[in-house]
């Protein structure tokens, strides 16, 4: 049972925790790192390390995500981006990454609004045709994603462009969203008269993360991603400390496994994932996998040249994300396998993983997710 704190006479809240919160505790067993599986499954479809690339201009192009996917992640494409507004989003994302750079508390009104000029172009159905195309011709696993409110609008054309894993992702989704405007997704029958698997999300809780996983969803995303970009806090009062959601999201999959015979769902942890320290606490407290933006964001080939910046930011009456810069760090390969000459866990993120279930003994990700964790460790290193 959660233990609930009076916040004052009328209002009672419960503690929770974010992943600098917690550490990871060693246990009486280690082992060689070169023995230890970081592989993960999703449907039909397995990867060599558990990671994935956030559907965020910034960080995935058609040409990343096949690079992703050749290097054993999944890339997602995101399809209410500049690749799907623009034939040629190169020029568009220069002049993203030359927009003045003097920030103003924490944003620059006069760069959110060129954000939200540049993406107030339409969405050309050919387009996205044309960039799942590209992605599928290299033989890697598809993914793309929409957010709910477009769903409806473009999926059939994602999945005749021949998408493998179809991706609905949004500040929040609910299983029982309430519309006076118009009729609003029906997940669970949508999810069941699809032919590709689905990930949806973001859900921050026990309940909400249940009936997610009821509407037949492969997995779903944890957290409301766009960690570094983010404002919803902020802007919206909305916050879910990421450890203590996965947890709970953890929970609800225990049950849901009972409740409908083993069906298993992928949790997916989204934001606030900047360095290898967090990416590893965040499997350990149930993930299977981590949606990744910023650390992605650092690399030489990502499309935002050293600067991150989600879709939230370019709303046109609710920006909820800034650009911010995120800096160079190395090649793609190189954040994901190293060699790394970063001491703060910018780079050889798989390698970090790898190291850490070697050092707790732990051999695969699902028997990660049982490691001791601590709470509240100091802060250094």
């Amino acid at each position: 049972m959660m233990n609930e704190i009076e916040i004052g006479r009328g209002k009672r809240g419960t503690r929770a925790y974010s992943l600098d919160d917690v550490a990871i505790v060693p246990n009486r067993r280690t082992r060689d790192p070169q023995d230890v599986s970081v592989s993960w499954q999703i449907d039909a479809f397995t990867f060599d390390a558990p990671i994935i690339g956030a559907p965020m201009d910034s960080v995935m192009s058609p040409a990343t995500a096949i690079a992703l996917g050749q290097l054993g992640g999944l890339g997602v494409l995101n399809l209410e981006g500049l690749w799907t507004r623009y034939e040629d989003p190169h020029t568009v994302l220069a002049e993203i990454t030359a927009l003045e750079t003097e920030q103003r508390h924490g944003s620059n009104p006069a760069v959110t609004r060129r954000l939200q000029e540049l993406y107030a172009a339409p969405i050309q159905p050919e387009l996205i045709t044309a960039r799942i195309e590209e992605i599928r011709a290299s033989g890697v696993v598809v993914a793309a994603s929409l957010t709910p409110q477009r769903t409806q609008e473009f999926y059939r054309t994602v999945v005749d462009a021949g998408v493998d894993i179809f991706v609905i992702r949004g500040t929040t989704v609910s299983a029982e969203h309430v519309s006076q405007n118009h009729e609003p997704l029906n997940l669970k029958q949508f999810i069941y008269e699809l032919d590709v698997p689905v990930i949806v999300g973001g859900a921050a809780g026990y309940t909400p993360a249940l009936h997610l996983m009821r509407t037949g969803a492969a997995g779903v995303l944890v957290g409301f991603g766009g960690g570094a970009t983010g404002t919803t806090r902020r802007a919206l009062g909305i916050h879910a400390p990421l450890a203590t959601a996965l947890s709970d999201v953890a929970a609800a999959r225990r049950d849901y496994i009972e409740e409908s015979g083993g069906r298993y769902v992928n949790i997916i942890a989204d934001g606030g994932l900047g360095h290898s320290g967090n990416i590893v606490k965040a499997i350990a407290m149930g993930a299977d996998a981590v949606m990744l933006g910023t650390p992605l964001a650092r690399a030489e080939e990502a499309p935002g040249a050293g600067w991150h910046w989600g879709l939230e930011a370019t709303h046109d009456q609710s920006p909820r994300g800034d650009r911010v810069k995120v800096g160079t760090v190395g090649s793609l390969e190189q954040i994901l396998y190293g060699p790394s000459h970063h001491t703060d866990g910018t780079s050889n993120i798989v390698g970090a993983l790898r190291r850490s279930m070697a050092t707790t003994g732990y051999s695969d990700l699902k028997e990660f997710q049982r490691v001791d964790v601590v709470v509240s460790p100091y802060q250094a290193g």
